[in-house]
């Protein structure tokens, strides 16, 4: 099934635009641009609606589940490209902008004479603190500059958290659709793209991080260097403990939302919106300060401690069980398929004969599924079956026996490589232990999770932050354990270990 939904086209009516900056409207180039700006917004705003029509889709046809993920992750694919073409406009209008500004600060006459002399329009000083004049006049010419460079970055920075927010959703969409995803090529190809969206993710979180740091250090800079001209000590020690306390918070919060950076900004930038509004209720710039009041009072609000987006890698093994037919299911055009042997997992098969040559199927008493391979001195391994667990395998080689093979052995592959379990000394005796580092105490979810999958296993403490649970006679048990812990807590360090016994 195809799904479309309507899209405006991007050659639609460009919506009417003004310059953000009065003094600016003859410039073709920048009024191209915000006119630019505008219909890729239109158009952004079109692929979300048509993404919501495809969600309710979803929600009233379950059934058309897999079509519907397969458009919502084309449509939101869009929105990025579109948001990056956006990201790049506004740059350059912010560039041109900031030239103008920069341009006009020693030239009070540059205005025509149908418009005030003044440097910046009073609607920009209501908006913006920096444009006020008292700042042009007390910091270095340097010191200025560098400050209406970082009321620029402003909206590229509100630009990258943005983005990274849009991605967020379409991450987390991919890791919707990787966990429902019914084959291999098809959850291969959700995980590449949610791995390349991680990648991007990252880049983004970067450049915040870059951004952010020039506007903060920069702002906190030149108010600091005013209010201490201005002999306000309070108000400076007020800052320094606002500020250390968000770094306290911006700590106890790493590696525990989707992104430090994001963390980090909104954390600061609370801090740094109240510091203006105390800067500009000093300097009695009452429009600036309310205006600043109503930016606190939305981060206050924001979102921005969202979970990370975790996705373990899926592994498709193929388990079957055995049964045994009257009517063969191998022919020559169908014959005995060679052993896939996973890259990645375990899974335990039973080993029903080692041979010098290829053997008929009549040879395995009507048994299937079967496969074989032909090991490194050359002979013929044949097997039956596919299982999770050595209890199963155990439970299907009794079956076996009863069926008239003499002595079918379980054997197992844990990441592609190869044991006779029925052959090792003492078979059954080799273990194996969970091994947790990077913690000096387990959370309670980490506890508990240990608890409903251990089967009662002790766990015990080992060293200085180091922690064992075990020990498991199936490797497979403890495969997903350690899975299990490493979803609790990403930044454990969970190690399966073979305890092998000592042989004399």
């Amino acid at each position: 099934m195809g799904l479309t939904f309507a899209i405006l086209p991007l050659a639609a009516q460009q919506p009417p635009v003004e310059a953000r900056i009065a003094g600016l409207e003859g410039n073709e180039e920048y009024m191209s641009l915000l006119r630019e700006d505008a219909v890729l917004q239109s158009r952004v705003d079109s692929v979300v609606r048509a993404v919501e029509q495809v969600r309710l889709r979803l929600r009233e046809h379950p059934d058309e589940r897999q079509a519907c993920s397969e458009e919502i992750l084309r449509l939101e694919s869009r929105i990025f490209d579109l948001r990056n073409a956006k990201g790049r406009l506004i740059d350059r209008i912010n560039t041109i902008e900031q030239e103008w500004v920069l341009a006009n600060l020693d030239n009070p006459d540059a205005a025509s004479s149908e418009r005030p002399a003044a440097r910046v329009p009073d609607s920009l000083k209501v908006r913006n603190l920096v444009y006020n004049p008292c700042f042009g006049e007390q910091l270095p010419k340097a010191d200025y500059a560098a400050l209406l460079r970082a009321q620029e970055l402003e909206l590229r920075a509100v630009d990258l958290v943005n983005r990274y927010f849009a991605n967020y959703e379409t991450a987390a969409q991919l890791a919707e659709a990787y966990a429902a995803a019914a084959t291999e090529s098809e959850a291969g190809e959700i995980y590449d793209r949610y791995g390349a969206m991680q990648r991007i993710d990252r880049a983004l979180s970067d450049s915040l991080a870059g951004v952010w740091n020039y506007i903060f250090d920069n702002k906190n800079y030149a108010y600091g260097y005013l209010l201490d001209k201005l002999g306000q000590e309070e108000a400076l020690t007020r800052e320094e403990e606002a500020l250390a306390k968000a770094q306290r918070q911006v700590a106890s919060l790493r590696g525990e939302t989707a992104s430090d950076a994001v963390a980090d900004y909104f954390l600061r930038k609370q801090v740094l919106v109240d510091y203006e509004a105390s800067v500009a209720g000093l300097l009695d710039l009452g429009a600036a300060r309310d205006s600043l009041r109503g930016v606190a009072a939305q981060l206050r609000e924001a979102d921005f401690r969202r979970p990370r987006v975790e996705v373990a890698q899926r592994y498709f093994l193929d388990f079957d069980s055995v049964v045994f037919t009257k009517t063969p299911k191998y022919s020559y055009s169908n014959p005995i398929p060679e052993c896939r042997v996973y890259e990645h997992g375990t899974i335990y098969r039973l080993l029903l004969g080692t041979f010098n040559t290829k053997r008929a199927v009549s040879t395995f008493r009507g048994a299937y599924p079967l496969s074989y391979l032909v090991n490194d001195e050359g002979k013929w391994c044949y097997f039956t079956g596919g299982f999770a667990t050595r209890e199963e395998a155990d439970s299907v080689q009794t079956v076996l026996k009863k069926h008239g093979f003499v002595r079918p052995e379980v054997v197992v592959w844990t990441d592609g490589v190869y044991r006779n379990l029925s052959r090792e000394p003492e078979a059954g005796a080799v273990a194996y232990r969970i091994e947790i580092d990077g913690a000096d105490a387990l959370s309670e979810e980490v506890r508990q999770t240990i608890a409903s999958l251990s089967e009662g296993r002790e766990l015990s403490r080992v060293g200085s932050g180091t922690f064992v649970v075990g020990t498991f006679d199936d490797r497979a048990v403890a495969d997903r354990l350690a899975e299990a812990l490493r979803q609790a807590d990403a930044a454990l360090e969970i190690k399966v270990a073979e305890i092998v016994p000592q042989t004399e």
